[in-house]
């Protein structure tokens, strides 16, 4: 297993990440962090060592650029900013398309949080390179009128104690119109916290995305 640093041209910014690939991987999935969150979240971090030691390549990366982060950090006026967090998981996309050791493989993207918003529109942006989105305790409601556009199947898992995203979630699902499960981790409260939460919400999110890798490509 090998790590390098990706360095992702967004929206005339330069974001960076850490791309991690397995020997021969079946597939890539890009994470999309949470409001005020970043590339070193422990817990996405967490979830992408289980992707890896199924051989599956992950790319962790900041959507917002140091100088971004500062005036968030102060104003909270980009982490709300669904659009933008879209466009720049999209570019992400589009990089894994042309770098070497991922051009070619199938694609999943993994949101938290806000993130979760920003990976949905991504996905309906790039149906042709997209093929399955995993949500973890995340706001897929921010999404809004992209919901009906995504056409990958999507996992929504929320932790069982999180009792207003997983109304939010539940909400989001009925205007899903592509294959889609709520996946709720019984006892966990928003950030998986709870003794073996996490290892679930993780090993749910593996088996969903080496479903995209078979033939039938995560069709349930």
């Amino acid at each position: 297993m090998r790590s390098e640093t990706a360095r992702i041209a967004a929206d005339d910014a330069l974001l960076v990440g850490d791309l991690v690939l397995p020997d021969n991987p079946s597939g890539v999935v890009a994470f999309a962090h949470g409001s005020g969150s970043s590339r070193h979240s422990p817990r996405n971090r967490a979830v992408a060592r289980v992707l890896q030691e199924a051989g599956l390549a992950t790319l962790l990366f900041d959507l917002l650029t140091e100088a971004e982060e500062r005036v968030d950090a102060i104003t909270a006026e980009h982490r709300f900013d669904i659009p933008l967090l879209g466009r720049r998981l999209a570019a992400a996309v589009e990089w894994l398309g042309h770098h070497p050791g991922t051009a070619g493989l199938p694609v999943g993207l993994f949101g938290a949080s806000t993130g979760a918003a920003a990976a949905l529109t991504a996905a309906a942006e790039r149906p042709e390179r997209v093929r399955a989105v995993v949500s973890r305790g995340g706001r897929p409601d921010l999404a809004g009128g992209v919901l009906n556009r995504v056409n990958q199947p999507v996992l929504l898992i929320v932790g069982g104690d999180d009792h207003e995203v997983l109304r939010l979630n539940e909400q989001a699902a009925a205007m899903l119109a592509a294959p889609h499960e709520v996946h709720v981790v019984p006892g966990a409260t928003h950030l998986f916290e709870e003794p073996g939460a996490l290892e679930q919400a993780a090993g749910a999110a593996r088996d969903w995305f080496l479903s995209m890798t078979q033939k039938r490509g995560a069709r349930r």
